[in-house]
């Protein structure tokens, strides 16, 4: 179950840590991702024992290369009663952006703004798709912040 936040959930485990970084331009970044073969946030696992943030940093590195900036603002979770655990979704700046090989699951970044991510989800994948409701809470955050304009 898809959930806005303002602060991180305390009552169960967070076992994924995933990013929409936004750059100083407004326009935000996502992955494709070869196995899915879909457009997704970024991130992934938390390690046992590495802190959300240290996993986040990691993520964002192995995935696309880029680093961001110190402050990580929480905006979304998604309860998995499977496991009994949280993935957060957070949002950060871009602090660099460098070169690349992607010889992960990535096989590149995609930067634009979030109408046309959305729009291209929605044919990618449908209207209902997780993917798209985790953009537009992304987008609703961002707005709240001040680092885009409706």
């Amino acid at each position: 179950m898809l959930n806005f936040i303002d602060t991180l959930p305390t009552d169960k485990q967070i076992a994924g840590v995933h990013c929409i970084p936004i750059n100083e331009q407004g326009m935000i970044m996502l992955a494709w991702d070869k196995d899915e073969q879909l457009i997704t946030t970024i991130g992934g696992r938390v390690e046992n024992s590495e802190t959300l943030e240290e996993a986040l940093v990691r993520e964002v590195m192995e995935e696309v290369g880029i680093t961001l900036m110190e402050e990580k603002i929480p905006f979304a979770s998604w309860y998995w009663s499977s496991t009994d655990t949280y993935t957060v979704w957070y949002h950060s700046k871009v602090k660099t952006l460098g070169k690349y090989d992607f010889q992960n699951e990535k096989t590149g970044y995609l930067i634009s703004n979030f109408l046309t991510f959305e729009l291209l989800i929605t044919q990618l994948e449908n209207k209902y798709a997780p993917r798209l409701q985790i953009l537009q809470l992304a987008k609703k955050k961002a707005v709240d912040m001040q680092w885009i304009t409706r």
